[in-house]
């Protein structure tokens, strides 16, 4: 294969990507605003440019063969996968409506409507003191979200009217175009609904469980898959994924739903990501069915064919490591990586950080430190074995030294 991959982006989520392309001796180039991302040492160029800045991007690489474009676990990059692809010719190129419905919320609640899945009152605006004004008619609790960011950033939920002002200005300030939606919130079991599709069908598909941390940003500490479900409600929110993904124009490809699923068993669509789900959702997906979507994405970005036969079906949990503090701090001992993975019922321990790095509080999905996935035959087992695995992990993080105080 001639030419290079172009992945966009260097964080902890990319990392597979660039192993993969290693495996296969396909030269890489990275894009990242940050020389400091892990995948960056992965990759065999790097170019220091935002991802969302397409138009540098391609001049950057202007006469380059591309193999083809790829990225996962970010909405944000999505028009440059959109763009690149179509700029350079590659074999798969990202479709526009689908960049469309993970990048605007309220343009996702349309098509969702229209494909008549079950909905609920939200209000998308620019105008702060109309989604104050239409928004003090809803039913409270309500959710308040950036319409165009991922990864946490600038979710709340509000359980109050008086809490409103405030959430609104904080999801303001992390929104790229400068837009907040509100919905009511609808109360649930959360989970996810990946597919990946091929030909305009559902080659493969993994619910998962979602592990909400308590509190008001709706944090992710984990998934367990598959998800415990009635079979026929796993089967209509397939269905439903399948016909939304044909509805924004994702005949191949992968994409993400958070859904909910209340008590009278009525399936609600918040969202989608027309990716790959991030916390790495890659390990998971291999270790309950044995299918590797990393290989998967990689084909179909460059045109070769695409394998998504389940070797396996097994339960899985994938467990976020965060800091435990509640306030930056440094990471000074990470011991224990080769006792979890030598664990027999670990498929797979990452740690992105290093002692001596700083390390943020866990509020966006983004502040990380790493992941562990165990695998077993039945959720049963899950508990115990995951416990043994986090156990066995010496991680330590100590509180920034206050700084002198200087007259």
């Amino acid at each position: 294969m001639s030419g290079a991959l172009l992945v966009l982006g260097a964080g902890e989520e990319q990392v597979a990507l660039y192993r993969e392309a290693r495996k296969r001796g396909l030269r890489t180039i990275a894009v990242d605003m940050r020389s400091d991302r892990p995948a960056v040492a992965l990759a065999d160029e790097f170019l220091r440019i935002s991802t969302t800045d397409h138009a540098a991007i391609a001049d950057a690489l202007a006469g380059r063969e591309i193999a083809g474009v790829v990225s996962t676990a970010a909405d944000t990059c999505l028009r440059s996968w959109c763009e690149l692809s179509r700029h350079f010719g590659t074999p798969w190129q990202f479709p526009n409506a689908a960049v469309t419905v993970s990048m605007d919320k309220a343009a996702f609640h349309r098509i969702a409507t229209a494909a008549g899945i079950p909905t609920y009152r939200w209000v998308q605006s620019a105008d702060l003191i109309e989604l104050s004004d239409v928004v003090s008619g809803f039913r409270f609790p309500v959710v308040v979200k950036p319409t165009d960011a991922s990864g946490g950033r600038g979710v709340q939920g509000v359980a109050v009217p008086a809490a409103l002002d405030a959430a609104l200005e904080s999801a303001m300030a992390s929104s790229v175009r400068g837009a907040v939606i509100v919905e009511e919130q609808v109360i649930g079991t959360d989970y996810t609904v990946n597919v990946f599709m091929i030909d305009g069908q559902v080659a493969h598909s993994i619910i998962t469980e979602k592990q909400v941390i308590p509190g008001p940003s709706f944090l992710i500490g984990g998934h367990i898959a598959p998800a415990r479900l009635a079979d026929a409600t796993a089967a209509a929110l397939i269905a439903d994924a399948h016909r939304l993904c044909l509805a924004f124009d994702l005949t191949d490809g992968p994409a993400n739903f958070d859904v909910i699923v209340t008590d009278d068993g009525t399936c609600y669509f918040l969202e989608v990501g027309a990716r790959m789900s991030g916390n790495g959702f890659p390990q998971l997906a291999h270790a309950v069915s044995g299918v590797d979507v990393v290989a998967a994405l990689l084909d179909l970005a460059t045109g070769q064919p695409v394998d998504l036969t389940a070797r396996w079906h097994r339960a899985g949990q994938l467990h976020v490591l965060i800091s435990p503090l509640s306030e930056p701090g440094e990471l000074v001992a990470a011991e224990g990586l080769d006792r979890v993975r030598a664990l027999p019922q670990v498929h797979a321990v990452d740690l992105f950080a290093h002692p001596g790095d700083r390390v943020l509080p866990f509020t966006e999905a983004g502040r990380k430190l790493g992941w562990v996935v165990v695998g077993a035959d039945t959720h049963d087992e899950l508990p115990v074995l995951l416990a043994e695995a986090v156990t066995a992990l010496d991680i330590m993080v100590q509180p920034d030294q206050p700084q002198p105080v200087t007259t």
